[in-house]
């Protein structure tokens, strides 16, 4: 048997990692800027993940959701500090489509609805309902292609009314930063108008935080950033507005910096209903432990303000190096925190290959020329002043 050959892959094989480095099998150093697709969210090999988790192995790896586990409370209240959402629910599964895929169930049960709307070059995964809202009709199997969603351009705030006033709209499913959609970022007045717009006419709206969240945009959620005027507002605070949060939020990539999980989270407007959802394996006792190691690391080591910070340092040095001669090739640089896209005007293979096989750095694409910068949210000023010289010895030379 050979494997099911689906990924084009580097010729690299990778053995080893410690914070934001890895290594190949010939000993090799790489930067990594790409977090293996934004998972790795507190650093490789972070010596208080590998401890809790080797100590959770050595008493238990799994049970099935037929008996009590309080690994699971407290990772639900501990998240539900961590972000602010403490009176919500929360459901744990195993990867971020099938997170989307029960957000989109619980939006139609809530509702008796069908119709979705989703945003433009939108991806929420690969199974059946996540599939059908991504915006590829190249991974849209014949099976998969029901009719149910109509795409519209992010931050046309109009259009998502008109479609909304028809009355039938199940679901809105919204990355406020998107990843595959090139680091595309809603607007604080189409975010509030959506959400006032969604409440008017009864319709569900979740917040895709699979890449976009987990401290990644600098705050817990990108969405917050939308949320109210003043953009140094923590949600916790009085003048945050709290109306403004949305009905289901889905979690998944760094919340187990590479153990794989994920998670609904449900605001209190929705009972649950014995047999409603389900899993075989989400929230074991090996995720939840990989969960809560994550958070006692970001709050210990303060990752969210981490990623603010470094990743606006990082944002400044790519817009000099833009602005400079040997940054001429370089045509927009967008994001938040340690989110950012940085476009050429060249494919950007032209710039991805060598910076891999030359300058021994990982990063991620969308598009034809974009790289999708997605790094621990451990990365420091010193790693990105690494990765703005291996950037420019590369760009400079084409």
């Amino acid at each position: 048997m050979k494997l099911f050959d689906v990924y084009p892959l580097f010729d690299v094989n990778i053995v080893k990692g410690q914070g934001c480095k890895v290594w190949d099998e010939k000993g090799q150093e790489f930067l990594d800027l790409y977090g293996g697709h934004a998972v790795i969210s507190i650093g490789h090999c972070h010596p208080h993940y590998v401890e809790m988790m080797t100590a959770q192995l050595n008493k238990l790896g799994f049970y099935s959701n037929s008996v009590q586990n309080k690994l699971q409370v407290e990772l639900a209240e501990r998240l539900g500090k961590a972000c602010g959402y403490e009176d919500w629910q929360f459901f744990l599964i195993n990867s971020g489509a099938e997170a989307n895929e029960n957000a989109l169930k619980l939006a139609s049960f809530h509702n008796g609805r069908k119709r979705v709307l989703a945003v433009s070059k939108a991806f929420h995964g690969r199974t059946s309902l996540a599939v059908e809202v991504t915006n590829n009709p190249k991974i849209v199997a014949p099976i998969n292609d029901n009719g149910h969603v109509t795409f519209l351009p992010m931050n046309d705030l109009a259009a998502w009314e008109a479609e909304l006033a028809k009355g039938d709209v199940c679901a809105v499913i919204l990355e406020c930063i998107q990843g595959v959609g090139g680091i595309q970022m809603a607007t604080k007045e189409f975010y509030q108008g959506l959400r006032k717009a969604t409440k008017k006419y009864g319709t569900v709206l979740i917040c895709d935080e699979i890449q976009c969240g987990y401290g990644r945009s600098g705050k817990f959620f990108a969405h917050q950033w939308l949320m109210d005027g003043n953009d140094n507002c923590e949600l916790r605070t009085e003048n945050c507005e709290l109306s403004l949060a949305p009905d289901l939020i889905s979690v998944a990539k760094g919340i187990g910096n590479g153990f794989p999980m994920s998670g609904l989270l449900i605001s209190p407007d929705f009972t649950p209903v014995y047999g409603q959802l389900g899993t075989t394996f989400g929230g074991n006792h090996l995720a939840c432990t990989a969960a809560l190691a994550v958070l006692d690391v970001m709050e210990q080591e303060n990752l969210v303000e981490n990623a603010r910070e470094v990743g606006d340092y990082l944002m400044k040095k790519l817009k000099e190096l833009q602005a400079s001669p040997e940054g001429k090739h370089i045509t927009d640089v967008r994001g938040r925190g340690l989110m950012i896209g940085v476009e050429f005007d060249i494919p950007h293979a032209e710039v991805r290959k060598p910076l891999v096989y030359d300058q021994h750095c990982f990063t991620g694409c969308a598009g034809t020329n974009l790289l999708r910068l997605l790094p621990p949210l451990c990365m420091t000023k010193e790693n990105a002043d690494d990765f703005i010289n291996r950037l420019s010895s590369i760009i400079s030379h084409l």
